[in-house]
C-alpha cells in the first residue's frame, strides 16, 4: 500500500513507470499553501481535493509568502479567515509577492458576506463559507486550479518543466515561442534516428518477453505489487508506521540452466532462504526456473511451497500489527503464485487492519487515503469500500462534533452565549448543520437552552421583562416546546414567591430595628413606617406584617398623646396609627386630649405626679435571679387611660437586660389608677416608673 496521494507528490521514476492515466491523475498539478491553525479545516480540504494536490499548512501569512516564493509549480493560496488578523493586508501582500498565485478565502458562514465586501476589488478568486459545501468547493477548486495553471503557463518566460513531471498544464494548448518552434523542428529532424533506436529496443524486448510472457513482472528492477498504488518517493512525505509501506517483491529473473536453478532453489529452501537475501533466495530461483521451463513441475511445486510459508508469515505479521512486514510478505506471495485466489482476501484484510488502526489513532486523513488506495487496488468489494467510507465519515463527524461540543461548553461557562462569532450560539449552529441527528448535538442544544433559561430567570427576578422575553425567545428558537416553557414559568413563579418572601422578611427585620431605635417615621426612606409600607405593597398577606404594624400603631399613639399633651399637632401620627390598625376609641381619646380646654398648658409630668394609684401589687422576684442572687432595675413607660387602666406598657431600659423585664411588665398590667380629670375633661396621662429588684434581707 502507498502513502496517501495528498501528502506528497510522486517521484519522477514512479510517475513514468505507472500508466499515463494514473500518473496524470495522481501527480499534483499545483502547490496549495493553506494559512490555518485548524486541523478540522485541513481534513475537510484533504477530503475535497481527494489527491488532486498536496496541501502545505502554515500558521502565518509570512510563512505562506516564503512558500509561494520558493514554489516552482502553479501556486494556490488558501486563507482561513479565522487564522488571519488583517485579511486584506494578507491578500495584498500575496498579490505583490506572488502575483501568479490564485487566492481562495474561507470564512465562517455568518461572516461570508462581510469578508466578501472587505475584499472587494482585491485579487481573490472566491470567498467560500465554512463548514464547507463539498460540491461547491470542489467546483471552485477546479476553476482555481485551472486559473493557477493558466497563470503559470502565461508567455512571460515560464520556467522549464522538470523532466518526467506531469500536470494539468501539460495538456493545455499554448502558443510556442520562437525558441520552442526551433526545438520542435530539430526534434522532427531527429525522428528517423529515434525510430531506428526504438526498433532495436523492440527486437531485444521481444526476446525478453519470450522468456517471461504471462508473468506479472520480469524486470530486474523492483516493482510494486499490483494490489497497491505506487508509493510516493518524495523525501518530504512523512513516514507513518501505522500504514503499510509500498513493498516490492524480489522479481529478479536469473538466466541459467533449469537444473542449476532448481538445485540452487533446493539449497535455498534447505537454508530457509525463502525470500531473503535479495537475488539469492528460493523465490528468485524457482521463478527463474519456471520462466525458463513453464511446464516444469518441480518449479511450480516449489513456488506453491513458498506461497504456503509466506501465507503463514502474512497471518503472523498481520495479527501482530506489523503492517509493513505483512505488505512485503503479500507482495512476495503474489510473485510466487500470481493467480492465487487468496491474494484478494489477504489484501482486503490488510487494508481493513490498517484502516482500523488509523481510525483508532484518530488519523482520519490517513484512513481516508487508505480507503482511496483500496478502491484503486480493485480487489476490495464495493460494499466493503462503502462501509469503510461510512466509518471514516462517522469518525470525521465525531471529531467535528467533539470539537464543537467542547467549544459550546466553554462558551457557556464563560457566559458567551450570543457574542458575535465566538459564542455558544454560533458553534451550536455549526453543530446543527454538521450533525443534526447526532445525540451529542441534542445534548448540546439542551445545554444552550438551559443557559438561555438561566438568563431569563435572572432577568425575571431583577424585574427586567424585556430581557426576560429576549432570552425566552432564544430558547424557543432552538426548538423548546410550549410545555417546557410553561414548566419553566411555573418554576419561575415559585422562585419569585420565595424571593419576595425573603425580601419581606428582610424588610420586616429592618422595621423592627427602627422601632427599637425610635425611628418611627423619620428618615423617610429608612424608618419603620417606610419598610412596613414596602412589605404591604409587595406582600399584603404577610402574617408578620400585622404584628409589626400593631407595634408601630401603638408607638405612634404614644407619640401622639405626648404631642397632644404638649399642645402640639398629632394628626399625622394618628392618621398613620389608623393605617396600621390602631383602635378608633384610642384615636378619639388622643383627639379629645388635644381639644380639651387648656390641655396644651397642662404639664404631663405634673399630671403623672398627681395620679392616684388604687392598686399596685409588687412584682414577683424571678426564681432564677433569686437563685443566682441577681439584683437589678427596670424602667417602664405606659399610659394611664381615661378609665385608670395602664396601656401601651413597654420596657424602656433594664439592668441587667432580659432578667426582670417580664416580671415588671406583668406587675404593671395589674395596676389601677383613679381617672385623671382636668377642667372637667377626662385625661390620659403618660407615666414612666422605675422598679427595683433587691434581694430580701
Amino acid at each position: 500500500m502507498a502513502s496517501a496521494p495528498s501528502t506528497a507528490p510522486r517521484s519522477k521514476d514512479a510517475a513514468s513507470s505507472a500508466p499515463a492515466s494514473t500518473a496524470a491523475s495522481s501527480q499534483p498539478a499545483v502547490d496549495i499553501t493553506a494559512i490555518t491553525t485548524r486541523d478540522d479545516f485541513l481534513l475537510e480540504l484533504g477530503q475535497i481535493l481527494d489527491g488532486q494536490a498536496s496541501v502545505r499548512p502554515v500558521d502565518t501569512p509570512e510563512a505562506a509568502l516564503e512558500t509561494l516564493s520558493a514554489g516552482k509549480r502553479a501556486q494556490l493560496l488558501v486563507i482561513d479567515a479565522r487564522a488571519v488578523a488583517d485579511l486584506k493586508a494578507a491578500v495584498d501582500a500575496a498579490a505583490a509577492r506572488a502575483p501568479r498565485a490564485v487566492v481562495l478565502v474561507f470564512a465562517e458562514a455568518a461572516a461570508e458576506k462581510q469578508v466578501g465586501t472587505a475584499l472587494k476589488g482585491s485579487k481573490v478568486f472566491a470567498v467560500l463559507a465554512t463548514p464547507l459545501d463539498v460540491r461547491k468547493t470542489q467546483a471552485v477548486f477546479e476553476g482555481a486550479i485551472s486559473e493557477a495553471l493558466a497563470s503559470k503557463a502565461a508567455p512571460t518566460a515560464p520556467p522549464a518543466a522538470a523532466a518526467g513531471e506531469l500536470s494539468i498544464g501539460a495538456f493545455r494548448p499554448a502558443t510556442a515561442t520562437p525558441y520552442e518552434q526551433r526545438e520542435r523542428r530539430s526534434a522532427v529532424a531527429r525522428l528517423p534516428l529515434i525510430l531506428a533506436a526504438l526498433a532495436v529496443l523492440a527486437l531485444a524486448g521481444g526476446g525478453y518477453w519470450y522468456f517471461t510472457k504471462q508473468r506479472p513482472a520480469t524486470s530486474a528492477a523492483p516493482a510494486a505489487p499490483v494490489s497497491a498504488p505506487v508509493r510516493s518517493a518524495a523525501p518530504s512525505a512523512p513516514k507513518d508506521d501505522s500504514v503499510p509501506t509500498a513493498p516490492a517483491a524480489d522479481t529478479l529473473i536469473v538466466q541459467g540452466k533449469v537444473d542449476d536453478l532448481l538445485e540452487k532453489a533446493r539449497l535455498a529452501m534447505h537454508d530457509r532462504r525463502f525470500t531473503e537475501p535479495a537475488g539469492d533466495n528460493a523465490l528468485v530461483y524457482y521463478r527463474s526456473a519456471a520462466a525458463a521451463a513453464p511446464q516444469n513441475g518441480e518449479a511450480r511445486d516449489g513456488l506453491q511451497r513458498i506461497a504456503g510459508v509466506l501465507g503463514g508469515r502474512f497471518e503472523e505479521a498481520l495479527n501482530a500489527g506489523r503492517f509493513d512486514e505483512a505488505a512485503q510478505t503479500l507482495a512476495n506471495f503474489k510473485a510466487a503464485v500470481p493467480g492465487d485466489a487468496r491474494s484478494a482476501a489477504f489484501e482486503q484484510r490488510l487494508y481493513a487492519a490498517a484502516i482500523a488502526r488509523a481510525l483508532a489513532d484518530a488519523n482520519l486523513d490517513r484512513a481516508a487515503a487508505l480507503v482511496r488506495q483500496a478502491q484503486q487496488a480493485g480487489t476490495v468489494p464495493a460494499d466493503q469500500l462503502a462501509k469503510w467510507r461510512g466509518d471514516v465519515a462517522r469518525h470525521v463527524e465525531d471529531a467535528k462534533v467533539t470539537r464543537l461540543v467542547g467549544l459550546i461548553g466553554d462558551r457557556i461557562r464563560e457566559g458567551k452565549l450570543n457574542d458575535a462569532d465566538d459564542s455558544a450560539k454560533v458553534y451550536l449552529q455549526q453543530l446543527l448543520a454538521a450533525a443534526p441527528t447526532n445525540a451529542a448535538t441534542a445534548r448540546a442544544t439542551k445545554d444552550v437552552q438551559g443557559a438561555y433559561l438561566r438568563k431569563a430567570r435572572e432577568a425575571a427576578l431583577a424585574k427586567n421583562t424585556p430581557e426576560e422575553e429576549r432570552w425566552l425567545a432564544e430558547a424557543r428558537s432552538l426548538g423548546m416546546k410550549p410545555a417546557e416553557i410553561a414548566a419553566f414559568q411555573r418554576d419561575l413563579s415559585s422562585a419569585r414567591q420565595k424571593a419576595q418572601q425573603a425580601e419581606s422578611e428582610r424588610q420586616l427585620a429592618l422595621a423592627r430595628e427602627r422601632l427599637r431605635d425610635g425611628r418611627l417615621t423619620d428618615p423617610a426612606q429608612d424608618s419603620a413606617a417606610f419598610y412596613l409600607g414596602q412589605v404591604q405593597a409587595a406582600d399584603p398577606n404577610s402574617t408578620a406584617l400585622a404584628e409589626v404594624g400593631h407595634d408601630l400603631a401603638a408607638r405612634l399613639l404614644e407619640r401622639a398623646r405626648a404631642s397632644a399633651g404638649a399642645g402640639k399637632s398629632s394628626e399625622a401620627d394618628l392618621a398613620l396609627a389608623r393605617r396600621w390598625g390602631a383602635a378608633e376609641r384610642d384615636i378619639q381619646a388622643v383627639q379629645q386630649l388635644a381639644s380639651a380646654p387648656k390641655a396644651a398648658t397642662v404639664d404631663p409630668a405634673v399630671l403623672a405626679a398627681t395620679l392616684k394609684r388604687l392598686r399596685a401589687p409588687p412584682p414577683e422576684y424571678p426564681q432564677s435571679a433569686l437563685d443566682r442572687r441577681i439584683t437589678g432595675t427596670v424602667s417602664i413607660a405606659f399610659t394611664v387611660d381615661v378609665t385608670g387602666e395602664p396601656r401601651d406598657i413597654h420596657v424602656v431600659e433594664a439592668t441587667p437586660p432580659g432578667v426582670f423585664d417580664k416580671a415588671a411588665l406583668a406587675a404593671v398590667h395589674h395596676w389601677r389608677y383613679a381617672p385623671m380629670v382636668v377642667n372637667g375633661t377626662p385625661m390620659e396621662v403618660p407615666v414612666r416608673t422605675l422598679m427595683r429588684f433587691e434581694l430580701p434581707k
